[in-house]
């Protein structure tokens, strides 16, 4: 754990006790803080008392007494409306955070010579901070990995010279963190998401920009226009801007070409590194992910040969791509990260013969800009409560059936490709949806899935190198 001495002496509010809450209050209350701490949830406030946590009601009690709000990143900061205990804070006139951005003030605080590589982007972040820190650790560096992936970064163990930290950070969190100064700064992707809690497309792209704009260095895709501009403006003021492209050739920066990877600079271009046996970075949007991978690990010392040895034995990430194994000739595959359509978009597009398993809360457009991969689609297997809007989209242009439960709709996919005589027959489990209707998380849902597939005849599991 890191304790938080630089808010040593200060009474503090907290609101939110799941797991980097309870971190959080831990980490101020090591460092010498005061702590007072609530959650809606009553299951989380008793374990918090039971961890030695001071709690209260936070309504009852006078704002003007903190000197800080620690706001947890899944409590609404400005839309639709802000939490109560965010109101409470705003008319007191005191600062609200979150962990991260404590993680920051400690870290400039202790001044040690360490590096941050922080990734953010609307898909792709988990897989890329899990490449990143594979990557580097393969290499022989030492990595704590964590934010929105595993372990909340007041987790880590304290401070060291030699750790390079690689931390994915959400929109929510960045929008709680006003001092995050990352090294190394990734920008992967903005397409529409989270608007419920951001307002508007532009509020949420600004806040997805901020992170690179305040990094040292700054790696960007600019296959969207979002980001595009970002790495004009950046670069604009002077700053230190790698462009990544998977449909463009770049005449200065790291693009993919197929499965091949290629740097980009005066000098004129040349091959870095090879993708093409690598199952778990399969596709286009992976394609993204290793170019920015390579960049931010060749930014922190590594050589080519490194990175492609890094690359070579990534096992991939559990929930996003994730190859289960097979069944016979046919590969069985979990993207329960799938919750939205342009993240099962890349899924689609990494197979050309699939047995689709799809729905469950649906998001809003559904399934509409995924039409261009139905040809690829043999049939789909509809769960959930989205089953009957996605149906009315497949229409008549891809072969469905309502199989409501995960359970139903894997044993009909699996009975359908093995009948089929192609090679590679693909079951793809990516709904598209979020989980809520079924499941408390797509984690759930993904865990749930590995344990149909294990249960499987004859299943084998993927071997990586």
């Amino acid at each position: 754990m890191i304790p938080v001495t630089i808010e040593s002496g200060k009474n503090i509010a907290l609101f939110g006790l799941g797991g980097s809450g309870m971190v959080t209050a831990q980490a101020l209350m090591a460092g010498g803080a005061n702590v007072t701490a609530y959650d809606d949830n009553r299951e989380r406030v008793l374990s918090a008392e039971a961890a030695g946590i001071h709690t209260d009601n936070l309504r009852d009690v006078d704002f003007a007494d903190f000197e800080m709000l620690v706001l947890a990143p899944g409590v609404p900061l400005t839309h639709p409306n802000p939490h109560w205990s965010v109101k409470l804070a705003k008319s007191a006139s005191i600062e609200i955070v979150g962990d991260i951005e404590l993680f920051c003030r400690q870290r400039q605080h202790v001044a040690k010579k360490n590096s941050l590589i922080a990734i953010t982007g609307t898909n792709g972040k988990s897989t890329t901070t899990a490449l990143i820190s594979h990557v580097l650790e393969n290499a022989g560096r030492k990595v704590e990995m964590g934010g929105n992936i595993g372990r909340a970064v007041l987790d880590f163990d304290a401070f060291d010279d030699d750790v390079i930290y690689v931390v994915e950070v959400s929109s929510y969190q960045i929008d709680l963190s006003p001092g995050l100064n990352a090294d190394i700064g990734i920008l992967l992707n903005v397409s529409p998401d989270h608007l419920d809690r951001h307002g508007t497309m532009a509020n949420y792209a600004a806040i997805k920009e901020s992170l690179v704009a305040k990094a040292k260095a700054a790696i960007i895709g600019v296959d969207d226009e979002y980001c595009a501009a970002a790495a004009d403006r950046l670069q604009s003021l002077g700053g230190d801007v790698t462009r990544v492209s998977v449909h463009h050739n770049l005449e200065a920066g790291v693009y993919a070409d197929g499965d091949q990877l290629y740097r980009a600079d005066d000098e004129g271009r040349r091959k870095i590194a090879d993708l093409g046996a690598i199952g778990s970075l399969r596709g286009f949007h992976n394609a993204q992910n290793a170019c920015v991978a390579w960049m931010a690990c060749a930014k922190c010392g590594l050589n080519e040969a490194e990175i492609q040895a890094g690359l070579s034995n990534f096992p991939g990430l559990i929930d996003r791509m994730e190859e289960l194994g097979s069944v016979g000739n046919v590969l069985i595959v979990n993207d329960s990260k799938g919750t939205n359509a342009d993240a099962t978009d890349m899924a689609l597009g990494s197979f050309d013969r699939i047995y689709w398993i799809a729905g469950g809360l649906a998001k809003e457009g559904g399934i509409e800009p995924l039409k261009h991969h139905f040809g690829k689609i043999v049939k789909a297997y509809l769960i959930g409560e989205a089953a009957p809007n996605f149906a009315g989209t497949l229409g008549e242009n891809v072969e469905f059936e309502i199989s409501e439960t995960l359970d139903k709709a894997l044993v009909h996919a699996l009975e359908d490709a093995r009948a089929d005589e192609t090679p590679e027959p693909v079951i793809l489990m990516s709904p598209a949806c979020a989980s809520f209707d079924q499941f408390s998380s797509y984690a759930e849902r993904g865990r749930y899935f590995r344990e149909l597939v294990g249960q499987i005849d004859g299943f084998r599991v993927r071997e990586t190198s």
